[in-house]
């Protein structure tokens, strides 16, 4: 179903909620801005969650897509470096991610799921869980890419005072990069 007014949900974990950014500077506002340019009426939901994990996505997608006024044209999926930090089993990742890709295609919604690389400080720690969005978006038909370019990840002025979360400058990176993988999608 298009519309006039294109509709985009962006879930995920505290890079999608804008963790300590205020609301205009999140990676949602962000990309609805520069979307605006050629789509003036998309809309992106913020349906982040800072601290959620895939269980937490899977858990509240179905009552969160049936809370919508209408069937969004992507989902942008960023959520599972809180399962690296928390060791959730990667084979329970896995099997969450994939509920949420089957979810989101039971609905004809495209998805463009996101990835992080893991910094070099935690690498080790998510060794199993490398790979598995990009083979879940094979298998599934999903449209994958980092969700950081190349660059700002670790970059000391690309950070908010935790040394960790991605401040305003970087979320407009972020969008800037993803930006023509966004408007083809749409």
């Amino acid at each position: 179903m298009t519309t006039d007014r294109p509709l985009i949900l962006a879930i995920g974990d505290s890079l999608i909620a804008g963790y300590g950014l205020p609301a205009a500077d999140s990676f949602p506002a962000q990309l609805q801005a520069s979307l605006q340019r050629h789509f003036p009426e998309v809309r992106v939901v913020n349906a982040g969650v800072s601290g959620d994990t895939t269980a937490d996505v899977q858990r509240r997608l179905p009552r969160l897509l049936s809370a919508l006024a209408q069937r969004p044209e992507l989902a942008i999926v960023q959520v599972g470096p809180n399962d690296v930090l928390r060791q959730v089993p990667a084979a329970r990742t896995r099997a969450q991610l994939e509920e949420i890709l089957l979810s989101l295609a039971r609905c004809g919604i495209p998805v463009l799921l996101t990835t992080v690389d893991p910094p070099t400080f935690i690498r080790d720690r998510a060794a199993a869980y490398l790979g598995i969005h990009a083979g879940l978006a094979a298998e599934h038909g999903a449209t994958v890419r980092s969700f950081f370019p190349p660059g700002v990840l670790g970059h000391p002025d690309m950070v908010l005072v935790d040394r960790v979360h991605p401040n305003a400058k970087a979320i407009a990176a972020v969008v800037a990069a993803m930006l023509s993988t966004v408007e083809k999608m749409l």
